[in-house]
């Protein structure tokens, strides 16, 4: 593990207001008919539907409300289709940028991508530009806090269940796998009531960039901020040390 802890920012983001709720539920939402559409109504039976309720508990999404976008999706018929897209490009002082998007329609999600970009002085770059950059790993974030076992028992859980890694932070535990024993670890979690701030298939960072330039600091911050503020935008990956 590179010691570099997503947890801080994991808090972060879940201290957002209600409109920032609300703009992450739209998109699990999207994501749940999605998966629906391609695999079925069954998350026992369609790995990527179960992957998406683990991270839509994760967000503290009500049930009622997930099983709710599940039946909707199961009943759609000449709904509106949405479809996935991948932009990766540069931030300020060669920050590497990935975001991920949902949309039904392409051009208006690549035109506001470039303007994030642009109104932070960056730039978009071709596919596989900065992804080399990233590893794909599963990983599951536990607050300290919420967690009664014992940091060597949670260990040998998660090492049993599949786990690549195990790291133990200041506030939190992070644990990292390979994506396809993800689901297997994370359903060991959830068996022994491990309560998981976060839990999903991610991008991680090989190597951390440090901004020291205020100028810098504040474009890198208008360029998320524009991206986590579109509704097509479904997650953003970089490596800027924050």
């Amino acid at each position: 593990m590179s010691g570099h802890s997503k947890f801080a920012n994991i808090k972060h983001k879940k201290e957002k207001n209600d409109a920032a709720k609300g703009k992450i539920f739209t998109v699990i939402g999207r994501e749940i008919a999605v998966a629906v559409k391609e695999g079925g109504p069954d998350p026992a039976n369609n790995y990527k539907l179960a992957q998406i309720i683990a991270k839509a508990k994760a967000n503290n999404m009500p049930n009622d409300t997930i099983e709710r976008g599940i039946k909707k999706a199961s009943g759609e018929s000449g709904s509106v289709n949405y479809e996935y897209c991948t932009y990766e490009g540069y931030g300020p002082s060669g920050t590497a940028i990935i975001v991920k998007c949902l949309t039904d329609n392409k051009n208006r999600t690549a035109s506001n991508v470039r303007n994030a970009f642009t109104k932070g002085y960056g730039s978009i770059g071709t596919q596989g530009c900065v992804s080399f950059m990233f590893d794909e790993k599963g990983q599951i974030l536990i607050d300290k806090e919420e967690c009664d076992m014992d940091a060597d028992e949670l260990m040998m859980l998660a090492l049993d269940a599949g786990a690549e890694d195990f790291a133990e932070e200041e506030d939190s535990f992070e644990i990292t796998t390979v994506p396809d024993d993800f689901e297997e670890v994370r359903k060991a979690l959830e068996g022994a009531g491990i309560p998981m701030a976060e839990a999903e298939v991610t991008m991680i960072p090989q190597n951390y960039v440090t901004l020291t330039d205020e100028t810098d600091i504040k474009n890198i911050n208008k360029i998320l901020d524009l991206l986590d503020d579109d509704d097509d935008v479904q997650e953003v990956y970089h490596n800027w040390d924050d």
